[in-house]
């Protein structure tokens, strides 16, 4: 279907005053729900509040999208100059993204580079058994970066105005994505520690882990485009949601380079591997 992008009618500007929303404080709460609820679940095995805010983010993130979609899309709010401090605003977004990996990696590399004695002086610390890097961890980078490449064909087909592709490296990104966290799941089901088995571990775990989270949250993007491109809400030159939501997922696999080099690879290497 085909809708008008022309600016509001009653609008002598292109900028967007945007109607007043309850969506960025309750999604403010439903983050420190769900974020209060994974520390107590880590301290006390409680997980009904995390899985309480995991709910609360999706509704949030649902109501959320529709009214953007509604206001991009059917309202024809998105003006080139608005596309542009919406293209500003996704770029400092992943910039505090990368300063929220930055803390996880350095705690791990100041652990590493400066073993304490409680790791006995070395890293990994003693009677530490780690991944195997070129097992799970290499296929989980393998699949990230192949999903990296169908989403780049998905923005071409977009682009040069072939639906049938776009369609289609959407929809293998996401299984893509999906299987990244079932493999993740698996590898963590296998682990031979746990959370609360020291430095190593929990610096692992919180890394790892919130990288999955943010492919989790990246799928959910790429699932709402999906669902847009099929009803025809993007077009060759109006396509900004598709573009951010790309953006994200690159910034995703750039991220897991990161941790499967820093992580699995040089941060296991000298310990019993399973």
């Amino acid at each position: 279907m085909a809708h008008a992008h022309a600016p509001h009618a009653s609008h002598k500007h292109p900028y967007h005053l945007v109607d007043p929303s309850p969506w960025p404080i309750l999604g403010a709460l439903a983050a420190f729900t769900m974020f209060v609820g994974l520390l107590v679940y880590m301290h006390y095995d409680v997980i009904w509040l995390f899985l309480l805010g995991v709910a609360a983010v999706l509704a949030v993130m649902f109501a959320w999208f529709r009214d953007v979609v509604r206001e991009a899309t059917f309202e024809g709010h998105h003006t080139p100059v608005v596309q542009i401090g919406l293209r500003y605003g996704m770029a400092l977004f992943i910039a505090s993204e990368v300063m929220f990996f930055a803390a996880f990696f350095w705690a791990f590399f100041d652990s590493s580079l400066f073993p304490a004695a409680s790791t006995g002086g070395q890293w990994p610390p003693q009677r530490v058994t780690v991944f195997n890097p070129w097992e799970l961890p290499f296929l989980n980078t393998l699949i990230l970066l192949s999903s990296g490449c169908t989403v780049t064909w998905a923005h071409h087909a977009l682009i040069e105005d072939k639906r049938a592709q776009m369609l289609q490296g959407l929809g293998l990104t996401i299984a893509l994505g999906l299987t990244f966290l079932l493999v993740q799941a698996y590898e963590y089901s296998h682990a031979p520690f746990s959370f609360k088995d020291g430095i190593y571990s929990s610096t692992f775990f919180m890394a790892t882990g919130f990288h999955g989270f943010h492919v989790m949250i990246g799928t959910v993007f790429l699932s709402v485009c999906l669902y847009r491109a099929w009803a025809g809400h993007f077009k060759p030159d109006h396509h900004f949601g598709f573009e951010a939501a790309a953006w994200y997922w690159h910034f995703v696999d750039v991220v897991w380079l990161f941790l499967f080099v820093c992580v699995y690879w040089w941060g296991g290497s000298g310990a019993p591997r399973v």
